[in-house]
This record gives C-alpha cells, structure tokens and sequence, in this order.
C-alpha cells in the first residue's frame, strides 16, 4: 500500500476505464476521489471515455457524487441503479452522449460480488415482466445503448434473467482508517456499501484499489475484527480534503450512525391530521407487531411515526437498503444512516436478505399506476431517476402497500369533522390507463401470488386477478366525482365497498396496538 496525493491517484486511471465506485446517496463515497477526477477532466481532458457503476444513487441533486462524470466526453457507459440524485448523468443520457443503463440495485450489488469471485454474472428472478426484461426494454436507457447485458435464461422450466457481470480496472472506495499496511476500518462511516467487493472485482480483473480515507494508523494498531477491507486488497490511499469528508450529505459526523452512542428519541411528535397522516394511518393497519418492514422515502415515512404514536412502533424492525436493521431511518440528506440501528450490514448482504423473502412488508411510494396494476417509479418523460431497491424489494416481500394521493400537483385537501375534504383537485393524475415505465409488474405479483394494495386518502385499492379493484371509499367522498372520475385506471369497484376506518379521520389516538393484541 502506498499513500499518495489525489492528483497522483487520478493520473492512474487510464483513458478508457472501468471504473467502480461505492457510495449510497453521500455516505461512504470517495467525494475527494471522485471530484478530483472532474477536476482533472476539465483542466486536462483526461481521464475520458470512462466506464462507471454503481449500484445506490449517489449524488445530491446537484453536484456531488456520481454528478462529478456529467461530463460529455468523461463517460461513455454508465451502469446504475439509480440516477435521481445525478441530474448531470441524466442529461447526457438524455441527449444521447453516452450509453446507460438502469438495473435493480441489489443486482448491481450482486455484480460487484460476481466479479470479484470470477463468476460470469448473477442468475435472478429479480426484475422479471418489469422494463429491466429484455422482453421489453433490458434496462436501457436510450438509443445509443444497444448492448444486451441482461438476458432470458430458462432454467428447470422457470424464467430467469442473467445479468453479465463486468470487472473493473479501478475501484475508488473510502474507509474511516487505513494502517500502514492498507487495512482498512469504517468505524466514522454511516454505511458499509459494497467497498469490500467493488475492490474484489478490481483485484480478480488485475486492477488497481484507490481508497480515500480521513486517516492513518500506525500497522498492527486496528483491531481484526473491525477491519472491513484487508490491505492485500488496497492499492494506494489518499488522505479525504476535509471539505469533503462528510460521513452524509447532510452532516459532518453523527455519532448516533455509527452506535458511538445512542441518542434518546425522546416522545414521537404526532404527524398533523392531513392526508399524509390519513395515508400512514390506513397504511399501518396492514402492519403486525414484530414483523420486519421496509419503508420507501416520501410518503411512507410517515407510517413510522404513526405506528410509535399508536404505541407498537418499537415492536417493528425497519430495515433500510444501505444496511440498517432497527433505529429510526435517517430522512433527506442523510439518508441511508440510521439512528440508533441495532445492526448495520453491507448492502450486498441485505439484498441478499430482501431477495430471500425476508420482509414481511415494504410500504412504497405511488407515483403512477395502470389499469392493471402495474407501477411506475422510474422514467417520467426526459426524467429518468431509475429504479433503485425499488425491484428488489417489491418483487421479494411477502405483502406490498403502495401508499400516496390519488392525484398530484396543486392538490389541497383538509379533514373536517371526521371527514375528507378537497379544497383543490390536482392536476395530474397518478392513476392512468398505461404506465410509461413498468417498475412493478402485476403480473409477476399475480403470478406468486403477493398480496398487493393501493392506499391513498380518499380510496383503497387491491390487486386482485382481474385487476384493480376499489374496495374501500373516504367518509365524505362521492363516488364517481372524487374517485372514478379523478382516475384514467380502469377499475372495478367492489360489490362490498366499505367506508374507510373513521378513526383515520379524527385526531385522538386510533388505538392500533389493542386492536393488534384483540386480532
């Protein structure tokens, strides 16, 4: 191992690169290494024509992160699992200056550990009837992107696809400490990533390990067991500016990330009846003491609060992609830490967990929805912010509750006397009768038979075999002025139709936890 300066570190990465990077939204990412590698681009014009992957979104919706390649010229093949926080990424793609492609997150993850054991690729069920199919699309992501790199493979009479597995020439990674002998601890980072098998998949392909870190520790001084990465792994260190050493995008460093301590939580903050409250509370009906969830960003986040004011909220394990395992999920620009986590794994090692059919249940964001149930999360027009776990993790639970409004944009709507009331209708409509994308496919769902539904404030959907069916309406609603006619979806509305919960719609207390302990 050999410690070098930044300027030094990117003059090793050649013209024409495969270059693998880790990092989940700001936590753990070489933002030293990678901004270096901008810098360089536009003062030298090197290095170009760079391949990059990475499996989490890395970026800040501006210019950190994976945004450091938006450069026409610097990449010529991206392979990510998410794009919303790099809109520089996105534009090339969108202007066709470079070839891309989206793929679930968790088998980018994977990849890394195919690479790095010199294995040809991952085989899955993961992404199947979705856009990542190359019945239809294959993950690409415009038109000069033709290359098949997933593939339908036949095994025993099921369907899987095949995903190729490439080997990087360069891995930049970062770590807490290296010691002289280049092993390497995280105990400052909020995440572990994928680092250990990014910097395996270099190794297996004869490349070379640039790892960025905030400090050095004399050899034989860091404890075996915290070492994450050994040092016949690393090639070369480069001691992180401090400007850009932050341990999230958000914050320079939480002990409470990394279980240095643990912070009192203090009482929950009851969320304002609205319908995002309306929403969670729906939402948290479908969820059971003990059992072990995920919780997509955005509206979902609020079902949290609503199970820990209703009082079972310490009874459920919430779980995060980046690794966490109980805690509360940091939000913003800290996402992907955890407060408090009473365990925090690799990625690689949690989508193996999701990919088992671990999680009793995920709550996921509604963004758009067809006439068959199928969901839209990842391409809306020029916008492409891709996938994420967002496969993984609906493709893999054992129950699936899309949660958000009925319409969007401009959308006011207050609760009056135990009633839902809508002040402004939306704009745009989330329920139409083709989705542009298919992140989520009914069929495969109907096909293993997951349970699925719909809740949004005014309505309750299922996925049932003949599509979507209305089976429960808001107190206060009209039918067909504020539902079916606020929707392009075909649906069926149920003979049964119920009356949502009017405990949803008051402010006192619900009384979830007795009704889990009387079920």
């Amino acid at each position: 191992m050999k410690i070098i300066t930044k300027e030094a570190a990117i003059q090793l990465i050649k013209d024409g690169s495969f270059v693998g990077l880790a990092g989940f939204v700001g936590c753990a990412h070489p933002e030293t290494l990678t901004a270096a590698c901008e810098e360089s681009f536009l003062k030298n014009g090197h290095p170009k024509n760079l391949t990059i992957q990475f499996s989490a979104g890395i970026g800040d919706g501006k210019t950190k992160g994976s945004n450091h390649f938006g450069n026409a010229g610097m990449v010529k093949r991206i392979i990510g699992g998410h794009y919303g926080l790099a809109p520089r990424l996105g534009e090339l793609i969108s202007k066709n200056q470079t070839e891309a492609y989206n793929l679930p997150q968790g088998i980018v993850a994977h990849l890394w550990r195919a690479a790095a054991g010199n294995k040809p690729g991952v085989l899955s069920k993961v992404g199947l009837k979705t856009f990542i199919d190359p019945r239809l699309e294959g993950g690409k992501l415009n038109e000069k992107t033709t290359e098949d790199i997933v593939k339908l493979m036949p095994i025993d009479g099921e369907e899987y696809l095949f995903y190729k597995a490439y080997k990087p020439d360069v891995a930049l990674i970062r770590a807490s400490t290296a010691d002289e002998n280049g092993n390497l601890t995280m105990e400052r980072e909020s995440v572990i990533t994928e680092a250990f098998a990014i910097a395996g998949a270099a190794k297996a392909n004869g490349g070379i390990v640039i790892v960025e870190v905030e400090r050095i520790a004399v050899k034989g001084t860091l404890k075996p067991m915290d070492i994450k990465i050994p040092g016949v792994l690393v090639d070369y260190v480069v001691m992180g500016d401090k400007d850009k050493f932050l341990q999230t995008n958000g914050e320079y460093y939480n002990p409470a990330y990394t279980g240095e301590v643990k912070f009192p939580l203090g009482n929950v903050v009851p969320l304002p009846l609205t319908e995002r409250k309306v929403i969670a509370r729906r939402a948290a009906m479908e969820l059971k003491p003990h059992c072990k969830a995920n919780l997509g960003i955005g509206m979902p986040e609020g079902i949290a609060t609503v199970a820990a004011e209703e009082g079972f909220g310490d009874t459920l394990t919430m779980t995060v992609e980046s690794g966490g395992f109980g805690g509360v999920p940091a939000a913003g620009a800290s996402f992907g830490a955890t407060v408090d986590a009473e365990a925090m794994i690799c990625q690689t090692d949690m989508f193996d967990f999701y990919d088992g059919g671990n999680l009793d249940v995920t709550c996921l964001g509604i963004a758009q929805v067809d006439s068959f149930g199928n969901l839209n999360v990842s391409k809306f027009g020029p916008k492409i912010p891709g996938c994420g776990g967002f496969i993984n993790i609906s493709q893999n639970a054992k129950k699936i509750v899309f949660c958000g409004t009925l319409t969007a944009g401009g959308l006011r709507e207050t609760i009056k006397d135990g009633k839902l009331v809508i002040e402004q209708e939306g704009r745009s409509k989330k329920f139409v009768q083709k989705v542009e994308q298919i992140t989520f496919s009914a069929e495969y769902a109907k096909s293993i038979h997951q349970p699925v539904i719909f809740i949004t404030e005014r309505a309750v959907f299922e996925l049932q075999d003949e599509g979507l069916v209305l089976t429960e309406i808001a107190p206060g609603m009209d039918l067909q002025k504020d539902i079916l006619g606020q929707i392009d979806a075909k649906v069926k509305v149920a003979a049964n139709l119920k009356v949502m919960d009017e405990r949803i719609f008051k402010e006192k207390i619900m009384g979830l936890a007795a009704d889990m302990i009387n079920a």
